[in-house]
């Protein structure tokens, strides 16, 4: 089979999202399954459908492009501000998006009139992650100009935490946003049915709480894919973290010194480089680069660590492991590692 590749197990995928849709749905809270670091994989978005998620998050519109044409159907929100050049692509493949400005929402409000339909809105709020978001002393104004615009309806209100800043989303945040529902309901004389808390970072908070508040939906991508939760990237329990393997073949293995030795510079990406240590190493190198992957996130098998990377070559020790050229070595990702690797045209997906 080619390599490098991703080995993609649907199974997995539909698995976690099944044991988190049920751990949540006692507590009022559905799951947005956010298909994006799949690059809009139609089958992994139809794993997180059959496990219950009760729509799709995505942040390209391209990748919408690739799942209605890939046969998913569900409710899809645009998790990433529109952008005013896609504004007629959001109101007609979307069901809803989230936003912040009201220049944006002018552009959407014309273009579901041009197209004859209503578009559902959610207002993110900033609560200290310094991402997107509307201030919080400016909601409830942005929120009754929402309602008088035509071909919008203002369905909710959105958090996004622990990205940017890796701020906490803790019961203190929570509580906020929920009350700023309230007074955004006491404005606008309607009640709102999507309060969107956050991420996979949220689940921690979630599954612990006593109190959801007006929490309805988070929005989860990390903790489906790789069974595992951002704060610490630590494994959830009950959660395969096996969805994903990276395969990469050796194109080079021997036996070298583990200290370089000469004059040096910076590397090939910037960094300043690290002499190693004495002594010698069993060093292979696998054909596939920083092009491909961040290297930071991967896991290596037991026994072997990653040295090292360039453009197109990842350089690893492989202890005692007897691996020859022309061998494949399997490595666990990290989120940013499986976004790269996704993008990737020259990592092959491979689902199964």
């Amino acid at each position: 089979m080619t390599a490098p590749r991703l080995d993609i197990d649907l199974g997995a995928v539909a698995h976690n999202t099944r044991t988190l849709v049920e751990r949540l749905a006692p507590r009022g809270i559905r799951v947005t399954g956010v298909s994006k670091a799949s690059l809009g994989s139609p089958s992994v978005a139809a794993a997180m459908l059959s496990g219950g998620a009760g729509g799709i998050g995505e942040s390209r519109m391209e990748n919408v492009a690739r799942l209605r044409a890939g046969d998913v159907h569900a409710a899809f929100m645009l998790i990433r501000s529109p952008m005013l050049s896609q504004v007629d692509r959001v109101v007609r493949d979307t069901d809803l998006s989230l936003n912040t400005e009201g220049v944006v929402l002018d552009a959407l409000s014309a273009a579901a009139v041009r197209q004859r339909t209503t578009h559902d809105v959610v207002l993110m709020v900033e609560l200290g992650d310094l991402r997107e978001g509307v201030p919080v002393d400016e909601v409830v104004d942005l929120a009754a100009t929402v309602t008088r615009r035509p071909g919008l309806r203002l369905v909710g209100l959105g958090t996004n935490l622990a990205c940017r800043s890796g701020v906490v989303p803790d019961q203190n945040k929570m509580d906020e946003l929920s009350e700023l529902v309230e007074k955004v309901e006491a404005a606008v004389g309607e009640r709102l049915t999507v309060v969107t808390g956050g991420n996979s970072a949220n689940l921690d908070w979630a599954l612990a709480t006593s109190d959801v508040g007006r929490i309805d939906d988070l929005r989860l991508g990390e903790s489906i894919l790789l069974g595992t939760e951002p704060l610490q990237r630590q494994p959830i329990d009950g959660l395969r973290t096996d969805a994903f393997t990276l395969v990469a073949e050796l194109i080079e293995v021997k036996t070298k010194p583990a200290q370089s030795w000469g004059d040096r510079g910076q590397t090939a990406f910037g960094h300043e480089p690290d002499r190693g240590r004495p002594g010698l190493v069993r060093q292979a190198i696998a054909a596939i680069g920083r092009q491909d992957i961040d290297p930071d996130g991967l896991v290596a098998p037991p026994g072997m660590a990653v040295l090292a990377a360039s453009s197109d070559h990842l350089v690893i020790d492989v202890g005692d492991h007897d691996v020859t050229v022309g061998e494949e070595v399997s490595f666990g990702l990290g989120y940013g590692a499986l976004v790269r690797a996704m993008t990737s045209p020259f990592v092959t997906k491979h689902e199964h």
